[in-house]
Parts: C-alpha cells; structure tokens; sequence
C-alpha cells in the first residue's frame, strides 16, 4: 500500500532532523527516512547548480527507497532547487523557507532579524519573500561556521557562543522583536540565542509549519498512513553517526545506516 510507504525527508547534515522531530510528533504512525548529506554541508557555501545536483542526487535516492512524499528539509536547498525538483520528478514537495511573513506581520518595532545561510539569503525565493513586507525593516545575517560547529557537535563550545554574540547583538541594538531563524540547523541554538538576545524578543523557526503543511498535502492527495501500527524511522548518512544519534536522543525505533 503507497499509504504505508515513507515520508522522505533530506537536508545537508543532522540540521534538518529538527523538522523531522515536528513531523514525527504530528504524524507518529508515518514511516520516515532521514537523509542527512553532512558529507556536503553545508549547503550555504554552494552555487545554485551544486545546490540543485546535490538535491537531485537526495531526491532520486529517496525515490529509490518508495518515498510518497518529499519534505526538502533544508532552507538553502528549497530556496535555490525545490522550482527545479518539483519541474523534475512526480511526487509532492514540501519546502521550507525563512518565517518571514508572520515575524512581519506580527511585528510592533517593524524590525526583524534573519539568521541564514548565505545561499538562503542570496536567493530569488527569499528576495521575493522580502519584497512582499516594504514597511518592514529586515536586518539580514550570514551564519557564519554555525552550521560546521553543530555538524561537529559543538553547539555549546566558546566559539558558538562568540559567533552568536557578534550576529545577534547588532541586531539587539536595531531593536528587532522578532529573531527569524532561517537554516533547519539553527533550532539547536535556541537555548544558546535565549542567554544573548533579551527575553521579550520572540524566536521563529518553520518546523511546526512544514509539518502541518506535509500532513495537509497527505490528506489532500489521499496519501496519510492509516495504520496504527508502530513506524519505522530510517535515517541515512554520509559522515559520522554519533552526533546524529545524539541530537536524536537515541530513539528506539531509529535504524542508522550509510550509505
């Protein structure tokens, strides 16, 4: 039955398993498969066509494995290829992108803040994501070695700490509300960025959106796993496992394999 089939998911490390986590938690009786390509992150260094290849190279290897539905876990891959890969292969995407629209609109100061990769940030999608709030000032930040320190399992090394200081304070300082984090790795970094930035500013990511947004699409095209039976969850990776069954708390249903 292609109901029971997997729900696919890939990003460019173990950054894009906090999106997994909202999938898993809404929809716990999907299977899933987890590609994490640490080997290439991180993405945000790449030009647009490494970016599609790389994604094309995801796709195809999840279709081998009898995916029904693909959630590009990844802001620098969605941003730069998902027009592509929905052009190219027949089965539903789902991107995820920078939460710029709420931030904006819930706004008081008009001034919010974006942590991204320089790919997301750089990209047609996000300037086109931009452009829709003129009355909003965006004050945009490379993320600079986050997502290399958390690949490593670094997240509360001195140097973490160092980095995040020099990216959030300014933003501090031109008074954002809202703190918009635009890379599926940098969820991690939550409870470090709550000891930098003061308590009133609020912090965005787009897990619990994409999640809705895969179990809506599901639905829509008669697709959601209607077994109550325990899933199975299979994650993949190119580069060494213990960081990624670390951030995974050693879930017991979790098959590690590379490949």
């Amino acid at each position: 039955m292609i109901n029971e089939n997997p729900i696919g998911l890939f990003d460019s490390g173990i950054g894009g398993t906090s999106i997994w986590k909202e999938v898993h938690a809404l929809m716990p009786y999907e299977n899933t498969i987890y590609l994490a390509d640490s080997k290439n992150a991180p993405y945000g260094l790449k030009s647009k066509d490494e970016i599609i290849a790389l994604s094309c190279k995801n796709t195809e290897f999840l279709l081998e494995n009898n995916c029904k539905i693909i959630v590009v876990a990844c802001n620098t891959a969605t941003t730069n290829a998902i027009k592509e890969l929905r052009a190219k292969y027949n089965v539903p995407f789902i991107g995820i992108e920078p939460a710029i629209k709420p931030a904006a609109l819930q706004s008081k100061t008009q001034t919010i803040g974006i942590l991204a990769t320089k790919g997301t940030l750089n990209s047609e999608l996000f300037h086109k994501s931009v452009a829709n709030h003129p009355d909003v000032k965006i004050i945009e930040q490379i993320g600079h070695g986050l997502v290399q320190l958390i690949e490593n399992g670094d997240m509360d090394s001195a140097e973490m700490e160092e980095l995040l200081k020099s990216y959030l304070n300014p933003m501090v300082e031109k008074n954002i509300d809202y703190l918009v984090l635009g890379c599926s790795h940098y969820p991690y970094l939550i409870p470090q960025i709550k000891k930098i930035i003061p308590p009133q500013i609020k912090i965005i990511d787009s897990g619990e959106a994409v999640a809705k947004q895969t179990q809506k699409i599901l639905e829509q095209n008669n697709l959601l796993n209607l077994s109550k039976r325990k899933s199975s969850q299979i994650f993949y990776t190119n580069s060494e496992p213990e960081v990624l069954k670390n951030i995974l708390e050693n879930n017991e249903t979790v098959i590690y394999k590379n490949f």
